[in-house]
């Protein structure tokens, strides 16, 4: 899969992530006569252990606190897929409805996401697969504090349990305890087949057009996996198609440096306009996630010293891991959650501000929670190595659906050296710090009531005025399940706030920079992919994505490779059989 002398291709897929592994692998895998090239800037993850991610950094905010925000990204063959969470989780049917995008309703994608699963959870699932080549299960170790936190969910706060909720799972192999990722389950499976190339450490500098037809890629070796390698300009050609799939950060700086997008981005680096498509770069969303960190038991099983790096545990954990495919190893630390949607009482407590939204987007789509809470069972953190060596467990509460919206372009500054700005957009919608807020005071509500809550973590939490009753420390035990909750002031409101503004953070979920929707609606690709003005172009990744999804993200861009693999081969005339 290393670089041959060839520099002519079918198709070549500028970025090498998660969507571009399963479109490249089904192809392939149908036409093995088909040749196809992956540029990805990342290395290469074949039986290697967890990659080195790349770091966006983004403007700074007042919306923050003056905070720029940071987000990770996929520097890798397989992209984020090798190195997130693991979270496996899908969306509601309504989310891919209301994208609106004839070919993309939810009845026309559940036959492709059977398709991409084994599992393994539950027989005889009428809405799962179980010949696909990503495995889903529970994971490798079943921890008793989500089994409370399932208990205190239930109980006190009132919500029913269900087995199967869009699922909560993880797409770890059931039987090996190893991560089903793209690059593995639909690339490097078929690396006896010499017609795909994967060239690690390459990046796409911009597409080349002839007429406005792409025609090639133009590379050169990535700063970062190749420091040492040759930095001058190279081309490849593509005698059917070029395909985008660089993620939502890199895709619309691979239009624009072609000049594709806006007049006003693409003058200001000094690269002469193609197309006029303003909405490269537009529509960014993610998830906002607050990660709060307690203590726990001693005598409760958490992952704290196996991220520790605790020998004797780590030592066993692997032989049990080699022997079973189960263990500590095989776990992310996360198998309960609660969707959570506010019921009356709820939604009055939260306030007007959160109103217009509830009305406007919630009210009437049920099967969309406004949060999800989850619990971590043990700290992963800035402040990882500095801890006390004793357990811990975090509340972990995402908005789903946050109504900010930011951006993502290319730039230049004066000595010519190219950047990103990105405008991530957090919490600048007042109604979007309003879910995190009451997360907080819920999570915290079922935390002290689990059986192995040992108080929190302060320097972690909010900063509440002495003599608070919300003022946080250790403590030897929880309260009663029906223990009255803390009482909140408004000053103490205030301290949430200000927590959430300093410390919210991506959920590694970002999408929508190059949105399928109407050219004149700020879109970027139409549904069959195609970059609008040009010819033998396509998007296929999470930039896509026109709106947002409640769900982890690693489901959907599998998803949408499925999809988009099934449009190119319609449009080449080849029969999908893989």
């Amino acid at each position: 899969m290393s670089p041959p002398s060839s520099t002519e291709f079918d198709i070549i897929f500028a970025g090498g992530g998660a969507t571009a592994c399963v479109v490249a692998g089904r192809l392939v895998a149908s036409d093995p006569s088909l040749k196809i090239l992956i540029l990805e800037a990342g290395d290469h993850t074949l039986n290697k252990a967890i990659p080195p991610a790349t770091f966006i950094i983004g403007n700074p905010t007042p919306s923050l606190n003056g905070r720029a925000l940071i987000v990770p990204s996929g520097h890798s063959v397989g992209g984020g897929s090798t190195i997130n969470f693991g979270a496996y989780t899908r969306a509601p049917a309504s989310d891919f409805d209301d994208w609106a995008v004839d070919g993309w309703k939810s009845d026309d994608l559940i036959p492709l996401m059977k398709k991409l699963e084994t599992y393994e959870v539950q027989p005889d699932c009428a809405t799962h697969g179980y010949n696909g080549p990503i495995k889903v299960s529970s994971g490798g170790y079943d921890f008793g504090i989500s089994r409370e936190f399932v208990h205190v969910g239930t109980t006190y706060h009132k919500r029913p349990y269900a087995e199967d909720t869009d699922n909560l799972e993880t797409y770890i192999d059931g039987t090996t305890g190893r991560r089903s990722d793209a690059a593995h389950c639909y690339i490097y499976n078929q690396a006896h087949n010499p017609n795909l190339q994967v060239w690690a450490g390459k990046r796409v500098k911009r597409i080349i057009f002839e007429d406005k037809r792409a025609v090639g890629v133009e590379f050169t070796s990535d700063l970062v996996t190749s420091p040492d390698g040759d930095q001058s300009l190279k081309t490849v050609r593509a005698s059917k198609l070029v395909v985008v799939a660089a993620g939502a950060f890199g895709s619309p700086a691979i239009l624009e440096r072609s000049g594709i997008g806006a007049e006003a981005v693409l003058r200001q680096c000094g690269i002469k306009q193609l197309v006029n498509l303003p909405g490269v770069g537009e529509n960014y969303k993610d998830h906002n996630v607050v990660l709060v960190p307690y203590l726990a038991a001693d005598e409760a099983v958490t992952m704290d010293p196996l991220w520790r790096g605790d020998e004797s545990v780590l030592k066993g954990a692997l032989a049990q891991w080699n022997s079973s495919g189960r263990s500590l190893v095989a776990s992310n630390g996360v198998d309960a959650k609660i969707k959570w949607r506010p019921d009356a009482d709820e939604l009055k407590a939260m306030g007007s501000a959160f109103q217009p939204r509830w009305k406007e987007f919630f009210q009437d789509r049920t099967d969309k929670a406004v949060t999800i809470f989850s619990l971590i069972a043990g700290y992963i953190g800035p402040l990882m190595g500095t801890l006390p060596p004793r357990n811990y467990m975090m509340s972990a509460y995402f908005s789903l659906y946050p109504a900010s919206v930011g951006s993502v372009h290319i730039k230049s500054d004066e000595n010519g050296k190219e950047g990103l700005d990105f405008t991530s957009g957090f919490l600048d919608d007042p109604s979007d710090i309003v879910p995190l807020n009451f997360g907080y005071k819920k999570m915290r509500e079922i935390y002290r009531r689990m059986p192995s809550y040992r108080g929190e973590m302060t320097k972690c939490h909010p900063i509440f005025p002495e003599g608070s009753a919300a003022v946080c420390g250790e403590v030897s035990g929880p309260v009663d399940l029906n223990a009255p909750d803390i009482i909140y002031t408004a000053e103490d409101d205030k301290a949430i706030d200000k927590y959430h503004r300093d410390n919210v953070q991506t959920t590694w979920h970002s999408l929508g920079t190059c949105a399928m929707k109407p050219k004149a609606e700020q879109g970027v690709v139409d549904a069959r992919l195609n970059v609008y003005g040009v010819s033998n172009l396509k998007v296929a990744d999470m930039s896509i994505a026109p709106k947002n999804v409640g769900t982890n993200t690693y489901s959907t861009a599998l998803l949408i490779g499925e999809k988009a693999a099934m449009i190119i081969a319609e449009d080449l005339g080849i029969n999908l059989t893989a």
